[in-house]
Formats: C-alpha cells, structure tokens, sequence
C-alpha cells in the first residue's frame, strides 16, 4: 500500500485492540476497517469519545481518518482508535502536542485483563479456605 506525501501514519492501542490510522488533509471523513465510522461504531457515546482529538485540538473538518483495527472489544477498538487518531494529529501539527498531552489523549492504557491461574476459579478469586 503506498503512502501519499501529505498522509500520516500512527499506531494506538488500548487493552488487546491496534488501531493503525492514516490521517490525510480532507474534509472530516472517518473511515474503520473499510465501514462508514457510523457503521462500526453506533453508539453516540463512543463515537463521540472517539472523535475528542479532533474536537478538542479544532481540527473536526480538517482531516480524513482511515484507520484499521484489530483484536479487543468495542471499547477497547475506541481507544485505541482515539490513541492513534491523537498520536496522528501530533506528529501532523507539533504545536497541538502541549492541548493533547493535557487532556491526557497521548497516554497508553496499559490496563490489560489479568490472567486466571490454575488451580483457582478466577485471576484474584480463591477457593474458600478450610483450617480443618
């Protein structure tokens, strides 16, 4: 897949979820695994929390996101969408790093399920214990 001179490209990740975005000049278009963005993800609230980047730096119209993603749930593929959407508009505009990091949209969440261990019913949870 060539990549125009004026596109960029970022990673961002959430939980198992990758989301590889491609952010080009355009006119506001947000395009997920080849679904209109409405398509992929219907719910309002998420949609909006996916779109906080571009809200809060002002950029709304100014670009079109084309953005691959894998593995994870839908929360999961939103924040990692929004993890490489603001990663993406950092690395096209330096000076809405300082707005970005702010807000906090530049930081990965490491938080990943833990895993069971044998002999127990679940990660933390624990048979009942018996002195005698």
């Amino acid at each position: 897949m060539a990549v125009a001179k004026d596109e960029i490209l970022a990673v961002g990740r959430r939980k198992c979820a990758v989301a590889r975005v491609r952010l080009a000049p355009g006119t506001g278009k947000v395009k997920v695994n080849k679904q209109d963005f409405t398509e992929y993800f219907p719910n309002d609230t998420v949609r909006s929390y996916v779109t906080q980047p571009l809200m809060i730096t002002g950029t709304t119209g100014a670009y079109d996101v084309v953005a691959n993603i894998r593995g994870g749930g839908p929360m999961g593929q939103a924040g990692a969408l929004r993890h490489g959407i603001a990663r993406a508009l950092q690395l096209a505009k330096s000076e809405l790093r300082g707005v970005l990091k702010e807000s906090g949209m530049l930081t990965r969440d490491s938080r990943v399920k833990e895993r069971k261990k044998s002999g127990q019913p679940g990660a933390r949870k624990r048979f009942q214990f018996s002195k005698r």
